[in-house]
């Protein structure tokens, strides 16, 4: 493993956890990817995912499932999952949600690919998937 101090994490570790408010308040960690000359996929699965829609209000339900190639850096998880718990009381649409992540991900850590799936439950008869990817194909 590398000589990198874990110090710059100030997510991890940390008993005492505090929320952020919103995506934009939210911070996504990195760490050194100890394998930069390997193409290998990394996953992550939110089946619990919620956000507010911007129009009624009323909550709404998805599972978000984020997957990359590493670069240089990898995303920690902890940090992550505070993440996209922020979106909780966030107004949005489904299709924003998707691509904000995409984004912020991509923002993070500049892999080589990545994307994110939303498949957001039935709300009025209808379910909604939305999946983004980068680079654009």
């Amino acid at each position: 493993m590398s000589k990198e101090p874990m110090n710059k994490l100030t997510i991890l570790g940390k008993s005492r956890i505090k929320y952020p408010a919103s995506p934009d308040k939210a911070k996504l960690e990195t760490f050194k990817n100890e394998y930069p000359n390997r193409d290998y996929w990394i996953s992550f699965d939110c089946p619990e995912f919620t956000s507010i829609c911007p129009v009624t209000s009323q909550p709404d339900f998805g599972v978000i499932t984020i997957r990359y190639i590493p670069d240089k850096k990898c995303i920690e998880s902890k940090s992550l999952k505070l993440y996209l718990f922020s979106f909780r009381n966030f107004a949005t649409f489904h299709e924003h949600v998707v691509n904000r992540v995409l984004d912020d991900i991509v923002r993070a850590c500049n892999p080589r690919k990545a994307s994110v799936i939303g498949e957001f439950l039935p709300r009025g008869g209808i379910s909604i998937n939305v999946e983004a990817s980068y680079p654009e194909e």
